[in-house]
Protein backbone atom coordinates (compact mmCIF):
# COMPACT_ATOMS: atom_id res chain seq x y z
CA UNK A 1 0.00 0.00 0.00
CA UNK A 2 1.42 3.09 -0.88
CA UNK A 3 -0.28 6.68 -1.25
CA UNK A 4 1.03 10.21 -2.95
CA UNK A 5 0.80 13.66 -0.31
CA UNK A 6 0.72 16.63 0.11
CA UNK A 7 2.68 18.89 2.13
CA UNK A 8 4.01 22.39 2.07
CA UNK A 9 2.97 22.53 -2.29
CA UNK A 10 5.51 19.43 -3.04
CA UNK A 11 4.05 15.83 -3.73
CA UNK A 12 5.71 12.71 -2.00
CA UNK A 13 5.27 9.09 -2.36
CA UNK A 14 5.03 7.45 1.04
CA UNK A 15 4.79 3.79 2.09
CA UNK A 16 4.37 2.60 5.90
CA UNK A 17 7.30 2.96 8.01
CA UNK A 18 9.07 5.65 5.31
CA UNK A 19 11.07 8.45 6.72
CA UNK A 20 10.73 11.38 4.74
CA UNK A 21 12.13 14.86 4.72
CA UNK A 22 10.09 17.91 4.16
CA UNK A 23 10.39 22.00 4.22
CA UNK A 24 10.13 22.61 7.93
CA UNK A 25 6.95 22.74 9.12
CA UNK A 26 5.63 24.20 13.01
CA UNK A 27 5.72 21.29 14.77
CA UNK A 28 7.91 20.32 18.06
CA UNK A 29 9.98 16.45 18.07
CA UNK A 30 7.36 13.75 18.64
CA UNK A 31 4.53 15.70 17.32
CA UNK A 32 1.84 12.53 15.73
CA UNK A 33 0.18 14.52 12.91
CA UNK A 34 -2.53 13.29 10.32
CA UNK A 35 -2.04 14.50 6.86
CA UNK A 36 -5.33 14.96 5.03
CA UNK A 37 -4.07 16.00 1.74
CA UNK A 38 -3.74 13.15 -0.21
CA UNK A 39 -4.02 12.62 -3.60
CA UNK A 40 -3.74 9.15 -4.44
CA UNK A 41 -4.31 6.03 -2.72
CA UNK A 42 -3.33 2.39 -4.09
CA UNK A 43 -3.68 -0.72 -1.92
CA UNK A 44 -2.74 -3.33 -4.37
CA UNK A 45 -5.07 -3.75 -7.02
CA UNK A 46 -7.04 -0.97 -6.22
CA UNK A 47 -6.27 2.83 -7.07
CA UNK A 48 -8.05 5.44 -5.79
CA UNK A 49 -7.60 9.09 -7.16
CA UNK A 50 -8.69 11.90 -5.33
CA UNK A 51 -9.70 15.26 -7.61
CA UNK A 52 -8.43 16.93 -6.18
CA UNK A 53 -7.94 14.58 -3.16
CA UNK A 54 -9.26 11.38 -2.04
CA UNK A 55 -12.47 11.80 0.80
CA UNK A 56 -11.26 10.62 3.88
CA UNK A 57 -8.00 8.94 3.15
CA UNK A 58 -5.30 10.32 5.64
CA UNK A 59 -1.28 9.21 6.28
CA UNK A 60 -0.81 9.58 9.81
CA UNK A 61 2.61 10.93 10.33
CA UNK A 62 5.16 11.53 13.39
CA UNK A 63 7.77 14.21 13.79
CA UNK A 64 10.99 12.84 14.09
CA UNK A 65 13.31 16.03 14.24
CA UNK A 66 14.12 19.28 12.20
CA UNK A 67 17.25 19.77 11.33
CA UNK A 68 19.24 21.61 8.44
CA UNK A 69 19.81 20.28 5.24
CA UNK A 70 23.02 19.46 3.15
CA UNK A 71 24.62 23.34 2.00
CA UNK A 72 23.80 24.11 -1.77
CA UNK A 73 26.29 26.73 -3.03
CA UNK A 74 26.36 29.58 -6.15
CA UNK A 75 29.15 30.64 -7.52
CA UNK A 76 29.13 33.25 -10.07
CA UNK A 77 32.78 34.15 -11.72
CA UNK A 78 33.29 37.11 -14.78
CA UNK A 79 36.51 36.34 -16.28
CA UNK A 80 39.24 38.30 -16.81
CA UNK A 81 37.30 41.01 -14.48
CA UNK A 82 38.55 39.74 -10.94
CA UNK A 83 34.86 39.87 -10.32
CA UNK A 84 33.08 36.66 -8.05
CA UNK A 85 30.47 35.92 -6.08
CA UNK A 86 29.86 33.24 -3.73
CA UNK A 87 26.57 32.81 -1.30
CA UNK A 88 25.61 29.56 0.69
CA UNK A 89 22.62 28.20 1.93
CA UNK A 90 20.90 25.08 3.99
CA UNK A 91 17.97 24.59 3.84
CA UNK A 92 15.40 23.82 6.65
CA UNK A 93 13.93 20.59 7.12
CA UNK A 94 11.38 18.46 9.08
CA UNK A 95 11.64 14.89 9.34
CA UNK A 96 8.54 12.71 9.44
CA UNK A 97 8.03 8.72 9.61
CA UNK A 98 5.04 7.45 8.14
CA UNK A 99 2.96 5.63 11.19
CA UNK A 100 -0.42 4.40 8.82
CA UNK A 101 -2.03 5.03 5.68
CA UNK A 102 -6.36 5.25 6.18
CA UNK A 103 -8.08 4.31 2.77
CA UNK A 104 -10.69 6.65 1.92
CA UNK A 105 -14.93 6.11 1.77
Amino acid sequence: MYAVIEVGSKQYSVKKDDIIEVNKQKLAKGDQVSIDKVLLVSDGDKIEVGQPYVKGAKVEVSVLKQSLGEKTTAFKHRRRKNSHWEKGHRAQLTELKVKSIVLGS
